[in-house]
């Protein structure tokens, strides 16, 4: 059987400042490299993709603001989303128990 004796002692034995160190000169000289390959890692939107949406002003809504009626649809819908709770409160306070 090989029995290494003759080698330093395992690594457990440095203090925790030259670990840190270590970790410290490790970690700066990855970090230009990480954010190099980040830069170039994204592609052109693929505009013959059934997947891509229209871009621009208005494209990315679920409702068309330009339509006839869609001021009174939206104070409509604004006010409902003011006045429920209130609503909701004072049926809870007046109704039956």
């Amino acid at each position: 059987m090989y029995r290494d004796t003759d080698r330093e002692p395992p690594s457990t034995t440095r203090s925790p400042a030259q670990h840190a160190k270590m970790f410290a000169r490790t970690a700066a000289s990855r970090v230009p490299f990480i954010a190099g390959r980040r830069a170039f890692s994204t592609t052109r939107a693929q505009f013959g993709s059934p997947y891509h949406y229209p871009e621009g002003p208005r494209n990315n809504l679920p409702f068309n603001p330009l339509t006839r009626f869609f001021f009174v649809r939206y104070w409509l819908f604004m006010a409902t989303g003011f006045f429920l709770p209130f609503g909701i409160a004072v049926w809870q306070t007046n109704k039956n128990k």
